[in-house]
C-alpha cells in the first residue's frame, strides 16, 4: 500500500491534469463558452493552488488541489460543456 504522496507522483497527475485542461479548452460546446470558461479558470486556480501548496512542501493540499482541478474538468465533459471523448483524461 502506497500512504505517501510524493514530488514525482505530483508531477505525474499535474500533468495529468495540465493535459486535460489543453485539451477541453480547445473543445468548447457550442454556446456553453461562459460555462466552460468558469469551469476551466477554476481548474486553473487549483492548478496553481497545487504549486503554491508544493513549495511550502504541503503535499496533500497539493495533491487534493490537483484532484479538484481534474475534477471540475471531469464534470464539464460529463455536463457536455466539453467535446471530450478522451477516456484516459476524462470521466464522461
Amino acid at each position: 500500500m502506497n500512504n505517501l504522496i510524493t514530488s514525482s507522483m505530483l508531477k505525474k497527475y499535474r500533468e495529468i491534469t495540465k493535459k486535460a485542461l489543453e485539451i477541453a479548452s480547445k473543445n468548447v460546446a457550442l454556446q456553453k463558452e461562459q460555462d466552460a470558461m468558469k469551469i476551466l479558470e477554476t481548474a486553473k486556480n487549483y492548478l496553481s493552488d497545487s504549486d503554491h501548496f508544493e513549495k511550502k512542501q504541503d503535499f496533500v493540499n497539493a495533491f487534493g488541489s490537483i484532484y479538484y482541478a481534474h475534477g471540475w474538468l471531469d464534470s464539464g465533459a460529463r455536463l457536455g460543456i466539453f467535446n471530450v471523448k478522451n477516456s484516459a483524461l476524462f470521466a464522461a
